[in-house]
């Protein structure tokens, strides 16, 4: 049946119609979210703890054992 009134195949063709839209984008915005908030938990790629920056540093002699062994004492 068709014309005036049966919409897209009657009421339920336009439910259907509507959910399958809302279905889509939601889809599509669980998929964007997805690949735009990807993490492995913990700190991000490329970034160092304060404890390592803190190595570093006593490493290449820019702080001294004193400093080293308190600012270690506070991050720990």
């Amino acid at each position: 049946m068709s014309g005036p009134g049966w919409w897209f195949g009657g009421p339920l063709g336009l439910v259907m119609m509507l959910l399958f839209w809302v279905l889509v984008i939601v889809a599509v915005g669980f998929l964007t979210r997805a690949l735009l908030h990807r993490t492995g938990g913990g700190m991000p790629a490329g970034r160092d703890t304060p404890l390592e920056i803190l190595e570093r540093r006593y490493a290449a002699g820019d702080i001294s054992g004193e400093e080293f062994k308190r600012i270690r004492s506070e991050l720990t």
